[in-house]
């Protein structure tokens, strides 16, 4: 095992890599950046450096700095977190060259997976359903239309590199295809320095689920579940469940079993999800893998009772995995991510300075925050203020007990998403489990602030 760990990361993530590894016994470093320097990850970490300015890529993204803050404080391994450099092949092999561990895949793995174009190739190498497509990125616009039309409209160009809905158009007709083909290239380019796309069948009103993968170096990949993350904005998760509310066993099983399957091809290390669309008829498709922890994985946590980061760790220390299987779901568990944003305004990011924190508490909640009153947001980084997740024995007692911790949910000082996620919880459609990645865009008054009832 280690005896220090460097967390890459900042924010509330880098707070729960430090938690896990206090309880594994290790010692371990914070870096932050000169906007972070009161934030709690840097209290709570053994040691801390200070890594650069505000910027990321002056920071955060800088590979040398965390190479050489992991070398000062003798720190033997490095935990990445998500966002940042979590996904980057070239940060994992300068970790190997550098004599310090990367908690996460192998260099390899990142990359054939970061690539939307290989990892399509690659899963369906390995018999995983893919959504029909091109087999690989396609530079030519008639060429990528003739493509389209035996694919059938619509479709979506994707950009073969990145994520996050940056570089993706969806074109309903022959019409629309070159205009929406050549914006695609453009946000690639311009958002990731590579403009490379790929074109895929359109899927109008699917469910996005993503199962839960952990494997060891010793051979050993398995599934602990799914997660429904189909409530979005923009291609970016705002609220996640599990179970899903439209997967039974037997198709549990089967996507379960093709996400091993897709897993093992590669001999994957660590933690990471295969994300997959599911279409109204029972279809289900491989979209991309995540090839580290991801936001939302303390619903799986509370689901199954499985710590995936200490898991993450053990795993690249060289440790057998800790669970050999998916054990017996413990009810239902939901997420909600709350974010430093106004939802009438677009979401518009709101940094600025919290007066007032009041965290919700009682049986069956958890929150995974970095925050506290008094601690100002920077401008320079994601939103992400709190994770709130709770868990009831049903799904009706999940949803009642989010519903209830909201509204005791108190920040004041800048607008966050907790009124927003109050109404999203009380919509019927919600409620009844009736959704999909298109949700949000059907119900427009969500994001709306209730107009207050005139008084007589």
């Amino acid at each position: 095992m280690f005896n220090k760990v460097l967390i890459a990361n900042r924010g509330e993530i880098a707070l729960r890599v430090i938690r896990a590894c206090r309880e594994l016994g290790l010692q371990t470093v914070a870096v932050y950046s000169e906007a972070d320097r009161d934030s709690l990850h840097v209290r709570f970490a053994d040691d801390d450096v200070c890594i650069g300015p505000p910027p990321s890529r002056d920071s955060y993204l800088n590979i040398p700095r965390l190479i050489a803050a992991a070398e000062i404080t003798g720190a033997d391994a490095i935990h990445p977190g998500y966002g940042f450099l979590a996904e980057n092949a070239e940060f994992a092999e300068t970790c190997a060259a550098s004599n310090v561990v990367f908690i996460g895949p192998t260099a390899a793995q990142i990359r054939v997976m970061g690539d939307k174009a290989a990892a399509r190739n690659a899963m369906a190498a390995a018999g995983v359903p893919i959504i029909p497509g091109s087999p690989g990125p396609v530079d030519d616009a008639d060429e990528a239309l003739t493509l389209a039309r035996e694919i059938g409209f619509p479709v979506i160009i994707k950009a073969a590199a990145g994520g996050g809905g940056k570089g993706m158009r969806v074109a309903r007709d022959p019409e629309d295809f070159g205009r929406s083909f050549q914006l695609a290239r453009s946000e690639a380019l311009s958002a990731f320095g590579n403009g490379e796309v790929y074109v895929e069948k359109y899927l109008a009103r699917p469910r996005h689920v993503e199962f839960q993968i952990l494997g060891d170096t010793h051979g050993t990949v398995i599934h602990l579940g799914e997660r429904d993350c189909s409530v979005q904005r923009r291609h970016q998760k705002l609220i996640e469940e599990a179970p899903s509310p439209a997967v039974d066993r037997e198709l549990r099983a089967r996507m379960g079993e093709a996400a091993v399957r897709g897993a093992s091809s590669i001999g994957y290390t660590g933690a990471g999800t295969i994300e997959m669309l599911l279409d109204t008829d029972g279809s289900f498709y491989f979209m991309e893998m995540n090839t580290r922890i991801q936001v939302e994985h303390p619903v799986t946590e509370m689901l199954t009772g499985v710590d995936l980061v200490k898991e993450q760790i053990r795993v690249a220390a060289g440790e057998r995995l800790s669970v050999r299987g998916l054990p017996a779901p413990r009810g239902h568990v939901i997420e909600c991510r709350v974010n430093a944003e106004d939802p009438a305004r677009n979401f518009q990011p709101c940094p600025g300075k919290i007066a007032v924190f009041h965290p919700p508490g009682g049986p069956g909640v958890r929150l995974d925050t970095h925050v506290y009153a008094g601690y100002t947001v920077p401008p320079y980084y994601d939103s992400l203020l709190a994770k709130l997740i709770c868990e009831g024995r049903t799904r009706e007692e999940a949803l009642r007990r989010m519903q209830i911790a909201l509204e005791s949910f108190i920040i004041e000082g800048i607008p966050t998403t907790i009124p927003f996620l109050a109404r999203v919880m009380a919509n019927p459609r919600f409620m009844a489990g009736e959704v999909d990645t298109k949700f949000l865009e059907r119900e427009p008054e969500l994001m709306k602030e209730p107009v207050p009832a005139a008084v007589a």
